[in-house]
């Protein structure tokens, strides 16, 4: 694991018992996926990437629109190779193949990650087979100046 993948499992660990929250971003009061995400990344870096736009909680079945693995790109740079993941790395998962990328967590060790789910909040889950199936990518933070 890497220092910057180090920092990253220890932000997103303190997120753990976070309540569900669509489009929130509070350590312990509320968050999403994103959120989550967001959360780890201003604890990184001191800033957010870019100002969070509202969104419908079915904003992946309804565009189609790649908007995560977009961002991903954008600020990650390219995605990386599953067999190269490492802890502190941001998973994205895909539900159907017809759908956009809609779901995102933090690698925290080689058979789990940490990820805000609807029905309980921000835990710890294991990478089983079914969720390895929907990962529509793997992005690295990106190093610090």
């Amino acid at each position: 694991m890497t220092g910057l993948g180090d920092a990253a499992v220890a932000a997103a660990e303190k997120w753990l018992g976070t309540p569900y929250r669509h489009q929130a971003s509070e350590c312990g009061l509320g968050c999403d996926c994103l959120g989550l995400i967001r959360g780890v990344w201003l604890e990184l870096y001191g800033s957010a990437p870019e100002p969070a736009t509202p969104y419908a909680a079915d904003w992946a079945e309804r565009s189609r629109e790649e908007r995560l693995l977009h961002a991903a790109l954008r600020h990650c740079g390219p995605a990386i190779a599953m067999s190269e993941m490492q802890p502190g790395d941001i998973l994205l998962f895909r539900w159907r193949a017809q759908f956009a990328a809609k779901h995102a967590g933090i690698l925290c060790g080689p058979e789990h990650f940490i990820h805000a789910y609807e029905q309980a909040g921000v835990i710890r889950s294991a990478l089983v087979p079914a969720w390895r199936r929907k990962v529509a990518g793997v992005f690295r933070f990106p190093d610090r100046d």
